[in-house]
């Protein structure tokens, strides 16, 4: 029987979090990873490798930075860029920038970027969590509800803009 080899599932990426995982492969892949394997090569120069704490820890470490490569190796050749300024839009989609008011009256704003850009301290979250999921289509006056474990929240967008994500 002949294997088709699946394609990896596209993910959404704003050209900011796209430029992130590329900084972080090439500075392990260029500077770290380099730096290590001289430090590997040094200790084991030493001779006894069974009690040498730079032989150890670094081929523990060389496994760590191998297996992030791969991670992001696989993240970046999947990788669909978005510039949400690029986008004209009424709804909500990948890249807005969405302005909601609870039903405290507070406002929050959420940007929807993808999962390597997550930072909820700056407003930054997931299009697969929850609220980006319940958000995703709606347009300005819609209600959202978002059930949560203890309680249900509930959220009226008030402005949708597409601009660049710092």
């Amino acid at each position: 029987m002949i294997s088709v080899k699946e394609t990896p599932p596209r993910h959404f990426i704003t050209p900011q979090g796209f430029a992130k995982l590329r900084e972080e492969y090439e500075k392990l892949s260029l500077d770290e990873r380099p730096k290590l394997l001289e430090v590997i090569a040094w200790a084991a120069a030493n001779g006894d490798r069974s009690e040498n704490a730079d032989y150890i820890y670094g081929k523990k470490r060389l496994r760590e930075i191998d297996r992030r490569l791969g991670f992001l190796k696989k993240r970046i050749d999947a990788a669909t860029i978005v510039d949400p300024a690029s986008v004209k839009s009424t709804d909500i989609k990948f890249g807005a920038t969405v302005t909601v008011t609870t039903e405290n009256g507070d406002i929050k704003t959420y940007c929807l970027v993808g999962e390597d850009e997550i930072d909820v301290a700056l407003g930054k979250i997931s299009l697969a969590s929850p609220i980006g999921k319940a958000l995703l289509s709606k347009v300005v006056g819609d209600e959202v509800i978002i059930h949560r474990p203890k309680d249900v929240l509930i959220l009226t967008v008030e402005k949708i803009e597409y601009i660049e994500i710092k």
